[in-house]
């Protein structure tokens, strides 16, 4: 971890907000409060942030998360408002600034890709945290599940912005051999070497649900991270404190080791 300078974090929905769909506000200001201490132990940040469709159907009064594109689009675009807010409010009690950078699949799959490249250093080398999220107000394609979810943009981030490691906060603790909530005497996995069958294995089916996009989703993530050169870890996000983990070199979660070939 000692090497580890630029980390993306990626938060998903189910650690942002209640089972009622608003905000838990407690425990987004322990996650501000840890990626800020991060931030002041000499880490370069990036937050891959979900929500947006949830805190705008909070704002706008919707008790259930609507089934048509186009209202997605409206409770992302609300959402975005509020979510940047939050983050911009909390973040300046600790004295740092934070930038809203909203990406589409067509951005990051041609020539423009050098472009969010460009932006990112930018923002980094000037100590500002980059809160990164796809555009859902104008690009459909994650709400139409054509090009997956968040577990696999932030997997992307972190090979546009070369970090060293990538962390998913998620609703469990790790890579488990089978369901942990179906099976008590489900082993748990804190480091893989490689992913092979067997860990595909591990990920497959739908008892393995993990927030949104489920740990098969996250294996793909460590996929594409893992290719780059970049590790990965997955660690639970109900304890935003489990962060400080990385700084004081403690195991937390399971991490998927890059190929020694692949590290930069």
């Amino acid at each position: 971890m000692m090497d580890k300078k630029r980390i993306v974090i990626k938060v998903g929905t189910s650690t942002l907000t209640h089972k009622t769909g608003k905000l838990n506000i407690r425990k987004v200001e322990r996650l501000v409060k840890a990626i800020a201490d991060l931030s002041n132990a000499g880490n370069e940040i990036l937050l891959v942030s979900s929500g947006a469709i949830g805190l705008g159907m909070s704002k706008l009064g919707l008790v259930s998360k609507p089934t048509d594109t186009p209202m997605k689009q409206a409770c992302a675009a609300v959402g975005q408002c509020e979510m940047m807010y939050m983050y911009d409010k909390l973040f300046a009690e600790y004295s740092l600034t934070v930038a809203q950078l909203l990406v589409t699949k067509y951005v990051l799959d041609n020539d423009s890709r050098n472009n969010v490249e460009n932006a990112i250093e930018s923002l980094l080398s000037c100590g500002v945290i980059p809160i990164i999220n796809e555009n859902d107000t104008v690009a459909i394609d994650e709400l139409e599940l054509e090009i997956g979810e968040n577990d696999s943009l932030s997997a992307i981030i972190a090979c546009v912005a070369k970090a060293d490691l990538l962390v998913l906060l998620s609703d469990i603790d790790g890579l488990f051999d089978s369901d942990p909530n179906e099976n008590e005497n489900a082993a748990f996995i804190s480091v893989v070497e490689k992913i092979d069958e067997q860990i595909e294995k591990f990920a497959a089916g739908p008892s393995s649900v993990l927030g949104t996009g489920g740990m098969t989703t996250k294996i793909n993530a460590a996929k594409i991270a893992n290719s780059a050169g970049i590790d990965m870890i997955i660690m639970n996000g109900s304890r935003p404190e489990n962060l400080y983990s990385l700084i004081d070199e403690k195991q937390i979660g399971t991490i998927f080791k890059a190929n020694t070939e692949d590290k930069k």
